[in-house]
């Protein structure tokens, strides 16, 4: 047992250093796995040196609840596939910001709501907090997982609604910080939460998820750190306040990458179903062009530059391990190959970072979407994975487009596009591509996963 303050607070400052490297090596693609072992190097050490503590009792459901925990999360990242990476992201934040709820209303029920203004304080937002990150992350991952509509869900007078069962929530809160003793009042500011948390994601569509996601992560890291005051831990604090700051960061400038605002993303139903809104124009004579896999390979053989840009639609096929043996291919012919990275591209923040990381293509080939897009009008051929709304160019032309003003990657200015899609259903903004329609696009149909492997297969024999 740890009873030296001295060598307690040297050890939580170790495990508060591993969280900030962390963070910097996360930054670059380079060193993410670097950051993803020191982060859990700090957090083994925060852990080990909290159960070490004098007055660490209940050790056999620590031991019962870390073993369950354990398991979950080894299976969990072993076995779910990276199309639904997307989902355990949502799911795991929210079992954290559960469990800063659930230890505001323990600590409640232990000290009989006595608590002075500054635990109160604590007790109320965590309580707050957590629950609204655990029910909307809920929520989030039946959209993503297509229990429920991935399309904004909305009824007439849903804002008031909202603000009324959050008006309400907030009331308790001051109650209890002002010194309102009733253990009823922490239950109802939990419920009440939930059910503003299950509203608060509903109206937000899934073209926005990533943003959301970011965003209830965040709140997460607010609870979190909320809860250290609670429990007076230095190094909960500090953790909490690192995930809700990098956390609201990257919020915001994927908004910024969408050129709308937060309270847009919020509450602008994104992605509702409107008819005639930004819809492809097929009036005017222009007709979608398929082609073959092995025009597509002639074309890609003979290229000198290639600009892979993936989306969400190589991800459900689990393609990315077949692109990056079709782009060593290319090379191999002398063809210089790139990949664009949108910021939203995908369902998660980072979505393709991670898909091209695990077919260890090489970080200096992946380019952000503002490095890239000088280079289109120099680009032979830009081959598009299912990237709908990120690359469609109603966001520079057509003011009546939902997603008017959204930087896009400019793959329009390509000498050729051939684009991979199942079909011609739209994107998650629920609108036409008038990339399309574009008389330098090709559309070869069908799964992405199938579709590169006859490109690689035709590529050979070219």
């Amino acid at each position: 047992m740890i009873s030296d303050p001295d060598v307690l607070s040297l050890l939580y400052l170790v495990a508060i250093v591993c969280f900030i490297l962390a963070l910097r090596f996360l930054s670059s693609p380079k060193h993410a796995r670097r950051g993803n072992w020191l982060g859990g190097v700090g957090m083994l050490v925060a852990i080990a040196t909290t159960l070490l503590l004098e007055g660490i009792s209940n050790w056999v459901l620590i031991v019962v609840a870390a073993a369950i925990g354990s398991v979950v999360g080894v299976i969990g990242a072993r076995r779910v596939k990276m199309t639904a990476m997307p989902q355990m992201v949502a799911l795991f934040n929210g079992v954290g910001g559960g469990a800063a709820a659930l230890i505001a209303l323990a600590e409640f029920h232990e000290l009989d709501g006595v608590l002075v203004w500054d635990e109160a304080l604590s007790v109320a937002l965590s309580a707050l907090i957590g629950s609204i990150s655990f029910a909307g992350s809920l929520v989030a991952f039946a959209k993503l997982q297509e229990l429920v509509s991935g399309r904004p869900i909305v009824f007439p007078g849903q804002n008031v609604v909202n603000v009324l069962i959050l008006g309400g929530a907030a009331a308790l809160a001051i109650a209890i910080v002002a010194g309102l003793e009733e253990q009823w009042a922490i239950v109802a500011l939990i419920l009440l939460a939930l059910v503003f948390g299950v509203m608060f994601v509903l109206p937000i569509g899934g073209a926005d998820m990533p943003v959301v996601i970011s965003l209830l992560n965040a709140f997460t890291g607010l609870a979190a750190s909320a809860t250290g005051f609670v429990l007076d831990s230095t190094v909960l604090i500090v953790a909490g306040m690192l995930v809700g700051a990098s956390g609201t960061l990257l919020t915001l400038l994927m908004a910024k990458a969408m050129n709308r605002s937060i309270a847009n993303v919020l509450f602008g139903a994104f992605g509702q179903v409107q008819a005639g809104a930004g819809q492809a124009r097929a009036d005017d004579g222009r007709t979608v062009r398929a082609t073959g896999a092995d025009d597509v390979a002639v074309q890609l053989s003979f290229a000198r530059k290639v600009v892979v840009v993936p989306g969400y639609g190589m991800a459900v096929a689990q393609a990315q391990h077949d692109v990056r043996q079709l782009a060593d291919l290319l090379e191999e012919r002398g063809v210089d190959v790139k990949y664009a990275i949108h910021p939203v591209a995908g369902r998660m923040p980072g979505h393709m970072n991670v898909l091209l990381a695990e077919a260890n293509v090489p970080y200096t080939q992946l380019f952000e979407m503002d490095e890239i897009n000088p280079e289109f009008p120099q680009t032979d051929v830009a081959l598009v994975i299912g990237a709908n709304d990120v690359t469609n160019p109603a966001a520079r032309s057509d003011p009546a487009s939902p997603i008017y003003g959204m930087p896009i990657l400019d793959v329009d200015k390509a000498a050729s596009i051939i684009v991979m899609k199942r079909s011609m259903n739209p994107g998650f903004a629920g609108i036409d591509n008038e990339l399309y329609l574009d008389g330098k696009t090709t559309m070869l149909f069908g799964d992405a996963k199938e579709s590169v492997l006859k490109l690689i297969s035709a590529v050979k024999s070219s």
